[in-house]
């Protein structure tokens, strides 16, 4: 980026606009004079001998934060021409070079001559600035809704801008906190509109920003990467983390960790949110699957093959046809295919001592 030439008498803005998407309130433009053009080409160092002179000397790095370039951000040892600006400042954020026989040029017109340029080829000129990240600005919007109109933390929300953000660039005099001072959400529709305030120490007029969107409470939950039927068991390649809207996916979403090896209730498609209510636990035994049917007591442990007439995964009670009796007893899931059948023990009944027969 080329800087350019101004006129040493033009008046200057008081303040750059910020090159963003925000709405900027506009301030008042300043008009401000610059100094009249000396004549003085050297300058007498106080510690110096009397008569002795310091030529000035080209720096090759400058750094400004307003928004002009003058002789002294040029050169050392400038004297009362120090603050005669001769360019245009590069924009905020943003850096430009100029060649030396470019500056001496300019610096002769303004009567500023015999400067030592050390060997320099050019001088580059960055103009300082306060940079704010679109996520910056997304982190001030959700603290400034946190828990407040029925919204969470602000780590749960997904705040979504208007318009882009990039980055914004602001004059380096505003130094000030980024204070939310006007705060609009409706939760019908999820929009925000929040003006935020920058104290500025040159001006003592804070700047304004104001950003307008949407912000959504999300939470992490499992999404299938395919479509599933009914009773199948969930694999890990089958679903992966996002986050999703609260109210899409309701109070009971299921995370990752706790869908997998777990047998979905109904049919789910690709893309769509697991909710814990979806989910049991795998079958260990399926409809007409063959079993082993298990009957037990004390002393006694008989197995024999037989027919599930419905699923059921560990701990339920289910009905399983015994093929040799043709009769449906109740079993409890105990295993993969497998069920078991408790045989109630003889009661016994202990002799009790008629009182009479104690002795007295």
């Amino acid at each position: 980026m080329m800087l350019r030439p101004i006129v040493i008498a033009l008046a200057l803005l008081a303040g750059a606009a910020v090159a963003c998407a925000a709405e900027t309130v506009p301030a008042s433009d300043v008009e401000t004079a610059l100094p009249a053009v000396g004549t003085e080409a050297m300058l007498q160092r106080a510690d110096a001998p009397a008569g002795a002179i310091t030529a000035p000397t080209l720096r090759e790095v400058v750094r400004v934060t307003s928004d002009v370039v003058r002789i002294g951000d040029l050169v050392d040892n400038a004297g009362s021409l120090a603050q005669v600006a001769v360019y245009r400042s590069p924009d905020l954020g943003t850096t430009g070079t100029l060649t030396t026989s470019e500056v001496l040029a300019t610096l002769r017109a303004n009567q500023v001559f015999g400067v030592d340029t050390r060997g320099i080829g050019e001088v580059v000129v960055t103009r300082l600035a306060r940079t704010l990240s679109a996520k910056d600005v997304e982190l001030k919007v959700a603290h400034a809704l946190e828990r407040r109109y029925g919204l969470g933390a602000a780590a749960s929300l997904t705040v979504t801008f208007d318009r882009d953000l990039g980055t914004l660039q602001l004059d380096p005099a505003n130094a000030g906190e980024m204070r939310a001072t006007a705060t609009r959400y409706d939760p019908r529709n999820s929009r925000f509109d929040i003006l935020f305030e920058i104290a500025n120490t040159d001006t003592g007029t804070p700047t304004r920003l104001r950003f307008t969107g949407t912000a959504l409470e999300t939470v992490e939950v499992a999404v299938l990467t395919r479509s599933v039927e009914a009773n199948e068991v969930l694999k890990a390649s089958d679903v992966v983390t996002e986050r999703r809207p609260k109210a899409e996916v309701g109070t009971d979403p299921a995370s990752r960790d706790k869908a997998v090896g777990r047998q979905t209730h109904r049919a789910l498609r690709a893309g769509q949110a697991v909710r814990s209510a979806d989910l049991g636990n795998p079958d260990l035994v399926q409809r007409d699957q063959q079993v082993t049917l298990i009957y037990e007591n004390a002393g006694l442990y008989l197995t024999i093959r037989a027919k599930a007439m419905e699923s059921g995964t560990a701990g339920d009670t289910i009905s399983v046809l015994n093929p040799q009796s043709k009769r449906t007893v109740q079993g409890i899931v105990t295993g993969p295919g497998q069920v078991s059948v408790l045989i109630a023990s003889p009661i016994t009944t202990a002799a009790v001592a008629d009182p009479s027969d104690r002795q007295q």
